[in-house]
């Protein structure tokens, strides 16, 4: 799925450089500030800490319209970063002697699952909380009915319904890929194991210990009066998510001044239960040194290992955390945008890379198609071995969804030429000489991807 996280990319890349300082450098302030005055994000909220020492800059409105300033009690969706609280829960859990590692995971699922297994093993707990499970990004059966709010009517059955049916391509932990599903899946089996919901988990062990009251699933009175409202691409308000059995991938909202005690309390060492917890899901747990690439329980490490981070993204949102490792220094970074602030976090730790504003898109102008016409497009098309792009409509709107990811709405430039304005792409349908169509052109990246019309 596109959203809730924007696994490693350009991250990897960089080295850390040896200038630190206790403030926010100047140039990201003024990247920050140029962000939100020409109209990319509606606010962006950053902390940056050092010990004892926090320095918060904070710049926009929680709304558009009619908004207050935002400041480091402002609320947004932290996406993915989610998923290091989930793993903490698990090393705690392993730490008590409740859940090992190495359990596979039909072990907590009920009498209902079939194993999922590869040629070599079944699946375990390490291997969801390293993406290394061979489970795909999204499941394939996943077809929400509000797209503003894709993961509210993911249902326990339809979850065991893809587990029963799906077949692994791969050895079990034999490769790296990012999967939503499996961190949703550890998020519930972590329920099964304990019997308490994931809300109560996080409160229970992360979030009351450290008295981050403005940090949870539900955005209560409390959290709403500060929420900053989630703007999608067009800079519209949208909905916030509920991420119901996958909780565990993305669900929690939290504020700057909050996420700042979760990352103290992962950088200062004590002899706490929880930072007990929090340091074994910083080790190591899966590399690929052909990809330089490493991963805690959850957690990523930059190219050279020097940088511990996680990042988010939501329907509305995008988030930044991370931390030198071996020192008390961290950043987090939110925006209630969908343009991603990962190099800014990283900049202010020390790595060498240049901040850009994003290219202003100029959409085409959107113009009306008949419904009957609209209808013939509705499909699914194949563009490679099991990847599919499926076409459905809403009256007089086309939305298209691709294998495994989120399903975005696609606006007419002309009769059979459609464009999104989610990513800069755009979709060609094609008919054969009597007018049927059968066959479909994705234009994305420089490149022109046919796919044949078999739904």
């Amino acid at each position: 799925m596109k959203n809730l996280c924007l696994i490693i990319f350009i991250i990897t890349s960089f080295q850390i450089s040896s200038s630190q300082e206790k403030e926010v450098h100047d140039d990201i302030k003024v990247y920050i500030r140029s962000m939100v005055d020409e109209g990319h994000a509606p606010s962006i909220s950053m902390a940056y800490m050092e010990g004892d020492v926090v320095t918060n800059f904070n710049y926009g409105k929680t709304k558009l319209e009619n908004g207050s300033n935002v400041n480091e009690h402002s609320v947004y969706e932290i996406g993915s970063i989610s998923k290091v609280f989930t793993c903490i829960i698990l090393a705690d859990e392993v730490l008590k002697g409740n859940m090992s590692l190495d359990d596979p995971i039909s072990k907590y699922l009920s009498k209902d699952f079939k194993a999922v297994k590869g040629n070599n093993r079944e699946i375990t707990l390490k291997d969801l909380a390293t993406h290394t499970s061979g489970l795909p990004r999204m499941p394939s059966n996943f077809n929400p009915k509000d797209l503003e709010n894709p993961f509210a009517d993911y249902t326990i059955k339809e979850l065991y319904e893809f587990l029963n049916s799906y077949e692994l391509t791969r050895d079990v932990g034999a490769q790296y890929e990012y999967s939503n599903l499996g961190m949703g899946l550890l998020g519930h089996i972590l329920e099964l194991s304990t019997g308490k919901s994931y809300a109560d988990l996080i409160k229970e062990r992360i979030t009351n210990p450290l008295g981050m009251k403005s940090t949870g699933i539900v955005i209560n009175d409390d959290m709403k009066s500060n929420l900053a409202y989630g703007y999608n691409a067009e800079l519209k308000i949208t909905k916030n998510w509920d991420l119901n059995v996958l909780s565990g991938a993305g669900a929690i909202k939290s504020t700057s001044s909050d996420m700042v005690k979760f990352f103290n309390a992962n950088v200062t060492k004590d002899d706490s239960d929880l930072y007990k917890a929090m340091a074994l899901s910083h080790q190591i747990a899966y590399e690929d040194l052909t990809n330089n690439l490493r991963i805690g329980l959850g957690w990523h490490y930059n190219a050279d290992g020097t940088i511990i981070w996680h990042n988010g993204g939501t329907g509305g949102y995008k988030s930044f955390g991370g931390f030198v490792k071996g020192t008390d220094k961290a950043v987090i970074v939110f925006t209630n945008s969908v343009h991603s602030l990962d190099l800014v976090g990283v900049k202010q730790l020390g790595m060498d890379v240049e901040l850009k504003l994003p290219v202003k898109r100029i959409y085409p102008d959107i113009v009306n198609v008949s419904e009957d016409v609209l209808e013939s497009y509705v499909g699914k098309y194949e563009l490679a071995s099991n990847f599919f792009i499926t076409i459905r409509r809403n009256s007089k709107q086309l939305s298209a969804q691709a294998t495994g990811q989120q399903e975005f709405e696609i606006y007419a430039s002309s009769d059979n030429e459609f464009f999104l304005k989610i990513v800069d792409a755009s979709v060609t349908f094609n008919k054969n000489d009597i007018g049927v169509v059968e066959s479909m052109t994705l234009h994305q990246g420089g490149q022109n991807i046919p796919g044949k019309k078999i739904e």
